[in-house]
């Protein structure tokens, strides 16, 4: 690894599945050559879609955050090219506006939710629609109906994209078979 980050090639690679269990991110990328590559992954060992879990309290993108933002971008677009779908899950949008702390059905209502979305959107480069915000469980003992709607909202849209990209490469397979 370099300076904690991972290759763009080795996310994308992973999404593919073209890395094997027990591959060791190092200084370099994988390569075709590597004991750890796949050549032909099976249905199985690809991702159908891609989630990006991103906190709403550290959404700023300052000018030291160009690195990620730019694999961010990269990673993006090659699985992009691919119909790959994406998501982000903004979490802990509690703690991120005073008035959806207060009523977590005003989710949708804040400016400083809407501006965090949007930022998002314009800096990975995912649609405001596939951007959802949760609140996370941490303290808390008992569940909660309004946090509940909004966790299940995402993971039924991360379920929705990822059956309609494995239907469409499972449709794709059999047809070049």
């Amino acid at each position: 690894m370099r300076d904690n980050l991972i290759f763009t090639d080795d996310i994308v690679n992973s999404i593919y599945g073209h890395v094997k269990e027990g591959y060791k991110f190092e200084e370099k990328p994988i390569t075709s050559d590597d004991e750890h590559y796949n050549e032909n992954p099976s249905l199985s060992d690809q991702s159908f879609c891609l989630v990006y879990v991103i906190d709403a309290n550290t959404i700023h993108f300052s000018p030291e955050d160009n690195i990620i933002t730019e694999e961010l971008r990269i990673i993006r677009q090659k699985i992009c090219d691919n119909g790959i779908p994406q998501v982000i899950v903004m979490s802990k949008v509690d703690e991120a506006s005073p008035l959806v702390k207060n009523d977590l059905k005003m989710v949708y209502r804040s400016n400083i939710i809407k501006k965090k979305m949007e930022m998002c959107s314009a800096t990975v480069g995912v649609p405001m629609s596939n951007i959802f915000p949760v609140k996370n469980y941490n303290n808390e003992i008992n569940t909660n109906d309004d946090a509940d709607v909004l966790i299940l909202k995402a993971f039924d849209q991360i379920v929705r994209s990822a059956d309609a990209e494995l239907r469409h490469g499972a449709y794709n397979e059999c047809k070049q078979q």
